[in-house]
């Protein structure tokens, strides 16, 4: 079943003081990883359809680089960064202080599996502590493919799914470099009811 959903702008106020407070934390922790400070803003939270998920960075045949994990507790599901493969070869290189080379090195793939599991547990942590859920992050893998591929592989992953994704856009900001890139809390059948229950409620 496939219903139209939105965002009531308490919960959208929410959801974006979630980004908020995950970013502040997150880069701290990356400022401290990579020895650089590093900026981090959330322009935008939105609630979007899952079909439309590889839309946001350019189609479903665009190289990406994916950051994913599994998420346990209260409610559960699956939890990926996504960046364009451009803006993930800038970020990894800016963090790493590498040559610049266009493939990516062990060690900048490792770097940007890190960034991944900060953000993603800073994200989480936020969440848990605005609506009492417990979320638990699994170790983060990685993966570099096509957009349509890794994210048929994290549904492939999750026995049934929502059909509407939470996305927190998060741009990175580091020696003047702004790069762009994706937040996306895929959540399992039930556990989206859960959480935009509780965004927006306060007490």
């Amino acid at each position: 079943m496939t219903e139209r959903r939105g965002l009531t702008p308490l919960q959208l106020d929410a959801l974006r003081e979630v980004g908020n407070i995950g970013s502040g934390n997150a880069a701290v922790a990356l400022s401290t990883m990579v020895d650089k400070k590093v900026l981090l803003s959330v322009p935008r939270a939105s609630l979007v359809p899952l079909v439309k998920v590889s839309d946001l960075v350019g189609g479903a045949e665009t190289p990406v680089v994916g950051v994913y994990l599994h998420i346990s507790g209260d409610a559960s599901g699956s939890m990926l960064l996504l960046l364009a493969e451009s803006s993930a070869e800038e970020l990894a290189h800016l963090m790493v202080s590498s040559g610049g080379e266009d493939e990516l090195t062990t060690v900048e793939q490792s770097a940007l599996q890190e960034t991944g599991s900060i953000l993603a547990g800073s994200y989480l942590n936020a969440l848990s502590q605005m609506t009492g859920i417990l979320l638990r992050p699994s170790v983060p893998g990685f993966a570099m493919d096509m957009a349509g591929a890794i994210i048929d592989f994290i549904l492939v992953e999750i026995s049934q799914s929502e059909d509407y994704v939470l996305v927190i856009e998060t741009e990175f900001d580091i020696m003047q470099h702004k790069i762009k890139g994706h937040l996306i809390l895929f959540p399992d059948l039930g556990s989206l009811d859960i959480i935009l229950g509780r965004l927006g409620v306060s007490g």
